[in-house]
């Protein structure tokens, strides 16, 4: 077996003895580099911009403003293409803007010899601004007479969904009615390796991108839209990734180096943002302001759920209104016995842009529906977990929303398979919930799906080569960012073909002109999407193999078989992989390269579920809320890799206790202004902030899925805040229903119930 096994990381020695090559390590004779000129303001017109003195500094080679790029309007998000034009991204950010509309908005970029240059040569064009007023919150910018920050106005969209019955009219009925507003904050995603992009032209006609990439096919199809070039003049290749989280599923920097790169004639030219950069100018999480409402009976049975979101874009739609979309329709699955009722709306302001992060709305939305959950419970005097199984999905019960069943719903199991490894129930009791050092545990849940079938299509190709030494070479589409995809696709691979897993050479940098197509890493999908490709690519090669073992021994090739890299019959070894690849291509009769290769497209989107056990420490005088100790369960469907299962939700889980108790990109409210774009002051946990962080699995099959597995990349991080959130209730008696729960929040909501 290969699948299930914990293999080594493919890429691990590479990475961490410094041999894996970032697109920032790359370079090319006459390199230039560009420096984006960002404005200091949030909202305002560009009234006179004067480029001379930046343009007299030696080394500089070229100012280029909003009025020298092409009036094109482009989309930034990662999407895949839709036939439907309804469907698609909205257009409405240019290569370089006169119109601002956040605090580091682009009005002009520097091209110089070399980075400080182009650093300096920044700072000395001169902008003049009429500023416009400033709108940070969805009330403002709604407001009557508010100066619209797109032509559109600044309401982005809005929709709603009903499923499962009526809600409105069962919470009339419910006999117990909880309710709250819930806020959650703007989050960066702090990914280790900044944006960095570099372009050049080895002809007249097409444009070669390295970049720092999530989606390499989609980030072609974007920068020549932005150009507005053939699709097929661009070339995207991917190195390795240092993390992206969402932030780089967003095409930001790729099109101002392709238009550079035209500019200057072809020559080589480099953008690398600044952590400073990234952290004000690249993509947010959304701050999301929730109105709910839950009705129950008497006996703790939900009966409707009611969900009113604002979702705040920030200064361009990026991924808009697809993120709190996705973040509502995930949740019914997790009550599939509730009515569920959804309404949402997402707003233009002038804050940071928000765009895709793991998880992509649905821990915002998921937030809201545990603590109303937790409310209910408290209300009627249940045991939060007792509470919970009573309401949660069952396996063949139908999703209300998409009306499918769901086959692998093992929501329940992780409830009581963490209930015990926790020791709930002891906990519960043995909590200190009075004096100046409190401690309490908490419960929540979560339900999200696995990729984006059938918003969009959901495509993915894979290749796999024999080669003379009879090994093999995997080519995916799929794209490796750092959370394992590669080592799992190896696995796969290895495992369908006979071979050892170290037998399987995968070429982990992607290139849009050799590659197979996938649209990239996003929504939790690749393990499940890929798989029937790298499955089918293998299959076919597994059978060639065995084609021309037949040929060369004279045997039937139904009679054969591999085991271990090499073709067995009647008992016996027969030729070697390297035997069968060197006959292959060097006899001169029979054979020639011997490969396989499969584009598949998903027709399921099997939801996957979990939960998180949190115990907190809350120091009541000093208003500190800690995590001591925290567990996630998850249902995953079977697990591809144990270790690397452990690592993705050991990362979510510190992404998530993050986000509940320090985590917040601050802005000025009157201003705009961001004001802790940097790692010193953009507080991150470290390794000194975690406790031990606990992960367990529930494996069921899904027969969906090549190999029986489900989403796990992002669901990590969708329980974990709720439950400190609910910890934190437990333990003080104070219910707190806005994130982080930092020692500033804590001292008012402490302050109010009289605790200090």
């Amino acid at each position: 077996m290969a699948v299930g096994d914990s293999v080594r990381r493919v890429d691990g020695p590479a990475k961490v003895t410094g041999r894996a090559r970032y697109t920032d390590d790359l370079t090319m004779p006459g390199m230039r580099h560009a420096k984006f000129v960002r404005s200091p303001i949030a909202h305002g017109m560009v009234r006179r911009i004067d480029t001379s003195k930046a343009l007299a500094l030696p080394g500089v080679e070229a100012v280029f403003t909003f009025e020298d790029v092409p009036d094109i309007v482009f989309p930034t998000a990662g999407h895949p293409w839709h036939l439907d034009p309804g469907h698609r991204d909205v257009a409405d950010k240019l290569l370089l803007t006169r119109h601002v509309r956040h605090h580091g908005d682009e009005v002009a970029v520097v091209v110089a010899r070399d980075e400080l240059t182009a650093e300096q040569a920044a700072r000395l064009v001169e902008v003049e601004y009429e500023e416009l007023p400033v709108m940070t919150t969805a009330e403002a910018a709604l407001a009557p007479g508010a100066s619209p920050i797109h032509p559109g106005g600044n309401l982005l969209k809005s929709h709603q969904f009903v499923c499962g019955g009526d809600p409105e009219a069962l919470l009339a009925q419910a006999e117990v009615t909880v309710s709250g507003f819930y806020r959650t904050p703007v989050v960066q995603h702090c990914h280790l390796e900044n944006h960095t992009a570099y372009a050049w032209m080895e002809d007249e006609k097409r444009i070669s991108i390295v970049s720092s990439t999530q989606i390499p096919h989609i980030c072609r199809r974007v920068v020549a839209q932005a150009l507005g070039l053939p699709w097929s003049r661009i070339r995207v290749v991917k190195p390795c990734v240092g993390g992206g989280f969402g932030a780089k599923q967003d095409v930001l920097i790729e099109p101002i180096v392709a238009f550079l790169t035209v500019k200057l004639g072809g020559l080589p030219v480099k953008m690398a943002l600044s952590r400073e950069e990234c952290m004000l100018a690249t993509r947010t999480r959304h701050a999301f302001d929730i109105s709910g409402r839950l009705g129950v009976t008497s006996q703790g049975r939900i009966t409707a759920v009611s969900l009113d979101v604002v979702s705040n874009t920030g200064g361009y739609a990026s991924h808009g209104h697809s993120i709190v979309s996705a973040g509502g329709a995930k949740c019914p699955s997790l009550y599939p016995r509730a009515a569920f009722g959804f309404k949402a709306s997402t707003v233009y302001t002038n804050l940071p842009v928000a765009g895709a992060m793991r998880g992509y709305g649905s821990p915002q939305v998921h937030f809201a529906l545990d603590c109303m959950a937790e409310q209910a419970a408290r209300q009627l005097g249940m045991d939060p977990l007792e509470f919970r199984l009573q309401n949660v999905g069952l396996p063949g019960e139908p999703n209300p929303l998409n009306k499918r069943v769901i086959t692998t719903h093992g929501i329940a199991e992780c409830l009581r398979k963490g209930r015990e490894a926790f020791k709930w129930d002891e906990r519960r009791v043995a909590c200190q919930r009075s004096g100046p050092l409190r401690r309490g545990v908490g419960v929540a849940c979560f339900s999200f799906n696995t990729g984006v079938y059938p918003i969009s299509a959901e495509i993915s190709g894979a290749r796999v080569l024999l080669n003379q030494d009879g090994t093999v070479q995997l080519m995916a589409g799929a794209t490796e960012i750092g959370q394992g995809a590669d080592t799992v696709f190896a696995q796969m691979a290895a495992q369908v073909l006979g071979v050892p897993v170290g037998h399987v050479n995968v070429v982990s940098t992607q290139d849009t002109d050799l590659t197979p197509f996938d649209p990239g890493a996003f929504a939790s999908r690749q393990t499940f999407t890929a798989a029937p490709a790298v499955k089918g690519a293998a299959s076919q090669l597994r059978d060639r193999i065995l084609e021309h073992a037949a040929k060369m021994t004279g045997h039937d090739a139904s009679s054969l078989d591999i085991e271990d890299a090499v073709v067995v019959g009647d008992g016996q070894a027969l030729a070697s992989f390297e035997e069968v690849a060197m006959d292959a291509f060097y006899h001169v009769h029979r054979g020639g390269q011997l490969f396989g290769e499969c584009s598949h497209k998903a027709q399921a989107n099997p939801p996957s579920f979990g939960c998180t056990f949190a115990q907190v420490e809350v120091d009541i005088p000093l208003c500190r809320a800690r995590v001591t100790d925290i567990l996630n369960v998850h249902d995953a469907g079977m697990v591809m890799n144990r270790q690397l299962a452990e690592g993705q939700v050991h990362g979510g889980v510190a992404m998530g206790i993050g986000w509940a108790l320090a985590e917040e990109l601050l802005v000025d409210q009157k201003t705009g202004l961001v004001l802790n774009n940097n790692l010193l002051d953009y507080k991150v946990p470290t390794c000194m902030d975690l406790p031990d962080l606990g992960a367990d699995f529930v494996e069921t099959n899904e027969p969906s899925s090549a190999f029986g597995s489900k989403s796990l990349g992002e669901p990590p991080l969708l329980s974990p805040a709720p439950a400190i959130r609910n910890a934190v209730w437990d333990a003080t008696g104070v219910r707190v229903d806005e994130i982080p729960m930092t020692p500033k929040a804590l001292f008012k909501h402490f302050k109010q119930a009289g605790l200090i």
